[in-house]
């Protein structure tokens, strides 16, 4: 196990770290990524309106999946130029208050709902075809969970906050507000493994409030730590292989698709805006899977191309992502354009 810092050139190690409640980036050097901003680029039914905008997908045909919280939590499917194609999920018992969506290999699509404490597996069709967790049931009353968290169990989720895949279809899910912990199924949602436990724990391999989770094409598996204010990467065992603390907060992450993949962090600007937090944080790293940061961009803001709050983002096409903000309600599309060249000496022009 190591533990490293991302830098411009290479992963450098960190002989120690502290963590607060909403942190700063301390990468210096970063060069910034031009980008041009789509707003408004999603066409919904008259009479529709997004809620917040909690997490957003893409399948293998360019689709766009745009999970929301409104009046009821609710999925909306649109096609690659933003035209809506349909509801998913109207009226179904797990969506309660929506908090990530992805798609697999397969187009299948995936709803982590916080709420309900579930994860679905839908056909991309829109049928149901694995249910993992259980919704507290109505008859046993307001769920109440005074004190320490009760011990965290294989088949029950506490407040989960997202799902990834490996090559091989296993299930990972971080385990989230309540349970500080990132659990393993396999591709038949039996339960495999666990890394971390329903207590808080800042060591390698312990979570406060995993908020994030992405697997790469070596199996993987990268955790938003966000409470820890840091990134950590585990091999498909769960077991920790490095953390990354000089990224502000690990709010969320994206990987790549592709035989070259690139890794997507979000230092968001955090909920309500507190003073001077667009200052600190709101901007977007992006890396290779290496360690290498190879530039950031974007800033909070309430007018485009500003943002508030990246809760989760697409990048399945790592120069075209796609944005889910909660506090503006809305999704963003934001095209990346090319780095400017390096002169002889290293700079930019």
């Amino acid at each position: 196990m190591t533990r490293h810092l991302f830098s411009t050139c290479t992963a450098v190690l960190l002989l120690a770290g502290s963590a607060s409640a909403q942190q700063k980036a301390t990468i210096t050097g970063v060069p910034e990524i031009p980008f041009t901003s789509v707003p408004n680029f999603l066409k919904l039914p008259a009479g529709e309106y997004l809620g917040e905008a909690v997490a957003v997908a893409t399948n293998s045909k360019g689709n766009i999946f745009v999970y929301h919280r409104r009046d009821t939590t609710r999925l909306f499917e649109f096609d690659k130029n933003g035209t809506f194609i349909k509801e998913i999920g109207k009226g179904y018992y797990g969506f309660e208050f929506a908090h990530s969506v992805r798609v697999d290999k397969d187009d299948n699509i995936w709803t982590v709902d916080e709420g309900a404490n579930l994860v679905t597996k839908f056909s991309p069709d829109g049928k149901v075809l694995m249910v993992i967790g259980r919704r507290p049931p109505a008859v046993d009353g307001p769920v109440v969970t005074p004190g320490p968290n009760p011990p965290a169990q294989k088949y029950i989720l506490c407040r989960p906050s997202d799902v990834g895949f490996d090559p091989q279809g296993n299930i990972f899910i971080s385990d989230g507000y309540c349970n500080n912990r990132v659990v393993k199924y396999d591709k038949n949602g039996r339960f495999v493994a666990q890394a971390g436990s329903e207590k808080a724990g800042k060591e390698l391999g312990e979570f406060n409030l995993p908020h994030g989770l992405q697997v790469d094409g070596r199996g993987h598996v990268w955790v938003a730590d966000r409470t820890n204010n840091r990134y950590q990467e585990l091999d498909n065992d769960l077991k920790p292989i490095k953390e990354i603390t000089n990224l502000g907060t690990g709010w969320t992450l994206c990987i790549s698709a592709g035989p070259h993949q690139y890794i997507f962090f979000s230092n968001s600007n955090p909920n309500g805006n507190p003073p001077g937090s667009w200052q600190n944080t709101g901007e977007i790293y992006k890396g290779e899977l290496d360690g290498t940061i190879l530039g950031k961009f974007g800033k909070p803001g309430k007018i485009v191309p500003g943002f508030q709050v990246v809760h989760k983002i697409d990048c399945r096409n790592p120069n075209e992502l796609i944005l889910g903000e909660i506090e503006s309600w809305r999704v963003q599309k934001y095209i990346l354009q090319p780095a400017p060249p390096r002169t002889a000496g290293g700079e930019r022009r």
